[in-house]
């Protein structure tokens, strides 16, 4: 009986070890087990943190592209750079033939924002400047012009007058001939710039009003327009000049307008030399059909004073009419007759005559040879031809 008790204790203990045994590793198995499953899950994790990590590197990196981008789209697209310049080649009958590169010009805009921008206008005339030099560096253009709202725009500095054809646009691609015309350069004159302010209105129907206060022309005894110009250089401004200007472009290709001015004291009150009222006027037509167009314009001074009419420049009118013909974009054809008389005022034969007719060439439409031959009378007895080649960018 004690045996068999002592042989079911042994059995029961080894069976309870046993028990113990297994639950022990039942429990290890299942702890191991989620220790796995919980560093699985961490690396999930750390997988996911580095995904998001290489994701907001991306995102850090094309965000930096981005402002760098836009600096540099702030710096650059904002600025803007240009040009025109030509060449002459000149041979008249009446003096030596020369050759000059009679412009250099540069221009440089920049939008401060969308309705406020500046525009500038660095030009060398003949080459070579200096004392005892030809040329000169002159500041042609330097202004901020401001939108205030659709229809209605402002600018003040120093800028064109708005008169004539060729004064505001006056690129060598744009225009006829090698030189340009007698009437816009000694009536006008043309290229003319004052300094001052402007405005501009263009309500509906392709009519656009310009109005100006600017410093004006202070002439000698002489009473010569275009030696009066100042150039903004030190100018005198005792009397400035009013101008104003209406033109019509609603008809297509056709270009409708007349300028007045008047300055009170073109002498700008010299010593020695009588007040004299100024009054300009000038009207001009433009009008295209397919490859032909003509130009015509007629311009006119009348200036107060007996000393003026002592001279006959109390009257200086011009005018001339110019049909072309382009026959493709790369040829053009021209012929110009033009009068000019800065002593209108008298009672001599003092007018020039000029009959022109000439070639453009166009390498591109930007870039041009000219060619053109001038035949010279009234107050001047001459004739020759001229070369040129222009380019604007």
């Amino acid at each position: 009986m004690l045996k068999k008790t002592l042989i079911a204790s042994a059995l029961f203990g080894i069976f309870a070890t046993n028990t113990i045994a297994n639950a022990n590793e039942q429990s290890a198995k299942t702890e191991t087990e989620q220790l796995r499953d919980i560093i699985a899950q961490q690396q999930k994790v750390l997988a996911s943190l580095e995904k998001r990590l290489d994701e907001t590197d991306q995102k850090l990196i094309a965000t930096a592209d981005q402002v760098e981008e836009k600096a540099q789209e702030s710096i650059f697209s904002k600025t803007s750079i240009g040009g025109y310049g030509e060449l002459h080649y000149n041979n008249y009958d009446s003096k030596d033939a020369k050759v000059d590169f009679h412009r250099f010009v540069l221009f440089f805009g920049h939008e401060f924002s969308d309705n406020v921008r500046f525009f500038s206008e660095f030009e060398l005339e003949h080459s070579l400047a200096g004392d005892g030099k030809p040329g000169e560096v002159e500041l042609e253009q330097a202004y901020v012009e401001v939108d205030i709202n659709e229809s209605t725009s402002t600018k003040v500095g120093l800028f064109l007058i708005p008169v004539g054809i060729i004064n505001e646009t006056h690129e060598p691609p744009t225009f006829y001939g090698v030189e340009r015309n007698g009437v816009e350069k000694n009536i006008i004159p043309a290229t003319w710039w004052e300094a001052g302010a402007a405005f501009n209105y263009k309500p509906a129907g392709g009519v656009s009003i310009d109005g100006a206060v600017t410093s004006g022309l202070s002439v000698g005894d002489d009473y010569k327009i275009r030696g009066g110009r100042q150039k903004v250089a030190n100018a005198s401004a005792e009397n400035l000049a009013y101008t104003a200007r209406v033109k019509y472009t609603a008809i297509n290709g056709l270009e409708l307008a007349a300028t007045a001015q008047y300055q009170t004291d073109v002498t700008q009150g010299k010593d020695g030399v009588e007040t004299a009222g100024a009054t300009l006027l000038e009207a001009h037509a433009i009008y295209q059909v397919n490859n032909f167009s003509v130009r015509a314009l007629y311009a006119r001074w009348d200036i107060d004073g007996a000393e003026a009419a002592d001279l006959g420049r109390d009257e200086q009118t011009g005018w001339y009419i110019e049909p072309s013909y382009a026959f493709n974009d790369k040829v053009g054809v021209f012929a110009r007759y033009a009068e000019y008389d800065n002593n209108a005022g008298n009672s001599d034969t003092t007018a020039v005559e000029s009959t022109s007719v000439g070639v453009n060439y166009y390498l591109h439409e930007n870039v041009v040879l000219k060619a053109d031959y001038e035949d010279l009378g009234g107050a001047k007895d001459d004739k020759g031809f001229n070369l040129g080649f222009g380019y604007q960018f």
